[in-house]
């Protein structure tokens, strides 16, 4: 990692293993090692409400590969900005984009110190792409796209697909998270996409109200958004079909032909769509 990786931010590089963190809960349900009691504890106190949760937390992870593969394969996208990136693992953007698209090129971004530490991981594209990873935080937009890796990786003149997966419920009505999008928004050509995922009440209120009790009890904050508040977030945009749907609803059918990618489906999937409290959609940029 360079010192170039690390500058436009001032988020401390030390890991507190005492707090949860939310990259570190989600590599929790989905299997992964990167973890510390904290995230443990608050991932099974989400668990306890929602005892499905990893199951959700692979159909979210399925979405964004079909994301990808839409992006790349039909949209002819070549450059990606993945925002809550999380801890690497199978399936992530690059490895997806560039087994179609071995040019892709893909900047990722995170606030968590521990996916700093295992960025390298990230690094590992194909030749004729590239990867960088910005330690930054999404609450200010502007010093990541003002970071240099943005400028040495991506072109802005051409479409970038903006990757907001499970990302946006960390963001209250009053940290302006219609603002965070319009800032990155602005900053891409017409042609480009947004990615968004986020979680939702609209299917078992109950059981998320008390996954936003745990969270917030843990000192993260949680907001699920109804399907009308997503669509809010891709106002100005044109929807690609299907539209706001439930993430296992967003083209379901298409299969990953890589060997890295997570499976879109369980062994035995789900036959209700909204069994993941997910919505899932991709805008376009007129």
């Amino acid at each position: 990692m360079t010192d170039t990786d690390r500058r436009g931010g001032s988020l401390p590089v030390e890991i507190d293993t005492t707090v949860a963190h939310e990259a570190r809960v989600y590599d929790y349900w989905l299997g992964g090692k990167d973890n510390y009691q904290a995230d443990r504890a608050l991932g099974d106190a989400i668990a306890g409400q929602i005892p499905t949760i990893r199951t959700m937390a692979r159909a979210n992870r399925a979405f964004l590969g079909r994301a990808v593969r839409y992006l790349v394969r039909e949209a002819g996208i070549r450059q990606f900005l993945d925002i809550g990136t999380g801890i690497p693992t199978s399936g992530n953007v690059h490895q997806i984009a560039q087994q179609t698209a071995p040019d892709t090129r893909v900047v990722y971004v995170d606030n968590d110190p521990i996916v700093l530490a295992h960025a390298r991981a990230l690094m590992s594209g194909t030749p004729e792409g590239m990867t960088r990873f910005i330690h930054a935080d999404l609450h200010d937009p502007k010093t990541i796209l003002e970071h240099p890796a943005i400028a040495e990786t991506l072109d802005l003149d051409q479409p970038v697909a903006v990757m907001l997966v499970a990302i946006m419920m960390y963001f209250r009505a009053a940290d302006d998270p219609h603002g965070i999008i319009s800032t990155l928004l602005d900053a891409v050509p017409s042609g480009s996409y947004l990615t968004i995922s986020h979680p939702t009440a609209d299917f078992n209120a109950e059981a998320m109200a008390g996954v936003v009790a745990a969270a917030e009890h843990s000192g993260i904050p949680f907001v699920p958004r109804s399907r009308a508040e997503t669509e809010g977030l891709l106002t100005g945009l044109e929807l690609v079909e299907p539209g706001v749907v439930p993430v296992l609803a967003w083209r379901p059918d298409e299969q990953p032909t890589d060997s890295s990618a997570v499976p879109l489906r369980e062994e035995h999937p789900p036959v209700d769509p909204e069994s993941a409290y997910y919505w899932g959609a991709i805008g376009k940029k007129a």
